[in-house]
This record gives C-alpha cells, structure tokens and sequence, in this order.
C-alpha cells in the first residue's frame, strides 16, 4: 500500500523578533528588511532551549489531535541542521523525551531540504514494512545566525514541524518524489566549524566559524536554475501538470523568492500558502510547518494533489507530489 501523511503538528516559539529589533542588530532598517525579503517577524527560542523540545511540541502538538497516532511506531527521523549535540542524533533524544518504543531513531542533515529527504525515506520504510514513521522537521537557527549579518539574521526563524507517515489506500498518498545534491555547491550555506575538518577551538570561535553563513545570490541562482525543472519533472512522474495541484507547500526561503518562483511556475498565488513572512525561514521545519499551518487555515480534503518541494544546503534539492487522504 502507498504511504500518506495520518497526522500532523506544529510549534513555534511564542517570543516574536519584530524587523525593529533586527535593524538594531544588524544596522540596517526594518524597511530594507522586508523590500528585501518579505519577512515581517520571526519566532526565536529562549537561549536554553534545545532542538528537540521544539520537536517535542510539534510532536506533541499532533498527539493533542491524533492522540492513537503514535502506536505500533516503525521508525523516527528528525531532519536537522542545528542538532542539539554532535552525538547522539536528536532523534533518540527525541524517541526518549516521546517515552516511545526503542525503534530505529536517526537525524538526517539536508539542511533545508531535509524534512523533504526524510519523508522519501520513510514512505519507503512503511511501504517495506506497514508501521507508521514519525517525521520531525525542526531546526533553531537562532542558535547559529550572526547577529550582525542582515543578510541572514532577518531570515530565520525557529520551528518544528511533525508528521505521521502511515498505509493509505490505493490512490491516495505519495505519488512520486524526486531528491538530488549538488556538492560541488557546498560553500553556498556551511558552518565551517565544530567538525573534524575544522574542529572548534578558541580561535574559531572569535572568528565566527561557528556561525551560519549564506551566499546569498548564488543560493538564489541555484534555486532558479534546479528547482523548476526539478518540480516538472516531478509533476511528470506523477502525470500532472502544474495546474492540477491544488496546494504547493515550499521550504521558506523568503517570501519575496517564493513569489517570483510561483510567478515563473504559473502558479496561482492562492495556491501556495507563505509562511515565512511571519516565521521566518525555519530550515527543515518549513516545509511541516507550512503544510500544518495551511491546513489550520483551511483544512485539507481528501484528494487534493500537494506538491511539496525545497532547496538547502550541500545544495540539495528534493519535491515530492501526494494526492492527501
């Protein structure tokens, strides 16, 4: 049987960063904040908090819904950038946190395109073996961002994203999905610091080599040259066309990319939910989190066509199409 999405959740922090205070930071001003990314606002976590417990409110927050979710579990993943600690995953922080059953629990890091990785990933596993897979997107940027740079520092935000992956019927679920890296490209989103290749030492640190660094034209291009094609190709797979979708759920960027990609797709505007001018761009956790918040606002029914697709870091790239159930 296919694989579909039964359940899901979302979180994000209840503090705001309003483009004021980001200006501040980063001596810029709030009006070249949004001419330049369309982003309003973004939700930070407190200092001390970790990765997983945004997981675990999103997580928690599908169970508040789908309290049976959750039983017989085959796997869980947590696509992350920002894990709470080198080892172990967050995940098993997360199975621990959850109390749940000691199944298989790993990370996966595609950057922003790592919700999307994972849920390939687990479609295959309940397709190979029927126990549902929970998926968590969730990612704290604000951990990593540099306060002074104001080409990053207004895009990000912090989140958390979950789903339930389980058997649907004939017909419904995912339909096809396409996932691709370009590491050739790996200098245009890095933390060079904290790993063995650059180990993080007192020097790194006054340096920033533990801080998150964009190239932000050049991600721009990829965007625009892999990702159209990559979502027809896709769309291809499935035997649609871009206007058979009826909702396209995409990572985050910024709202001001988005709504030129959409315009080069011919996608009606109505059509593609924006998140990301209240939250931010949150890495893994957009793509769940946008879905989720697109379904509070207006409910999603059976048998829409979703298309979901993203870029990130490495560069990576992935789209996926689902009829819902």
């Amino acid at each position: 049987m296919p694989a579909g999405i039964l359940a899901m959740g979302g979180h994000v922090p209840p503090d705001v960063v309003g483009n004021d205070t980001i200006a501040a930071w980063a001596d810029t001003t709030p009006a070249w904040i949004e001419t330049r990314t369309g982003v309003l606002e973004r939700r930070w976590a407190a200092p001390e908090t970790p990765t997983s417990e945004l997981a675990l409110a999103a997580v928690r927050d599908l169970l508040r819904t789908s309290p049976a979710a959750l039983d017989d579990l085959g796997a869980i993943i947590v696509a992350t950038s920002t894990p709470d600690q080198p080892q172990p995953s967050t995940a098993v922080i997360v199975q621990d946190l959850l109390a749940a059953a000691p199944v298989p629990a790993w990370d996966v890091n595609a950057v922003c395109s790592g919700f999307l990785y994972s849920l390939v990933m687990g479609a295959a596993l309940v397709k190979d073996g029927g126990a549902p897979v929970l998926i968590v997107g969730a990612d704290k940027y604000s951990s990593i961002v540099d306060g002074t740079d104001r080409r990053t520092v207004s895009l990000f935000g912090d989140g958390g994203g979950a789903v339930v992956l389980g058997d649907v019927p004939e017909g419904y679920g995912l339909r096809a999905s396409r996932l691709a890296a370009h590491g050739r490209h790996r200098a245009y989103v890095e933390v060079v610091g904290g790993g063995t290749r650059r180990p993080l030492d007192t020097s790194g640190l006054a340096v920033g080599d533990h801080l998150f660094r964009m190239q932000g034209r050049p991600v721009r291009d990829y965007l625009f040259q892999v990702l159209p094609g990559m979502i027809h190709d896709v769309l291809d797979d499935a035997g649609m066309k871009v206007g058979d979708v009826d909702r396209f759920i995409f990572h985050q960027a910024n709202p001001r990319l988005l709504q030129e990609l959409s315009r080069d797709l011919g996608i009606d505007p109505g059509k593609m939910p924006l998140t990301a001018d209240w939250f931010g761009n949150t890495g893994a956790a957009s793509v769940p989190l946008t879905l989720w918040h697109s379904d509070t606002t207006r409910p999603l029914e059976r048998g829409e066509q979703v298309l979901l697709a993203s870029v990130g870091g490495g560069m990576t790239a992935a789209a996926a199409v689902m009829t819902w159930y």
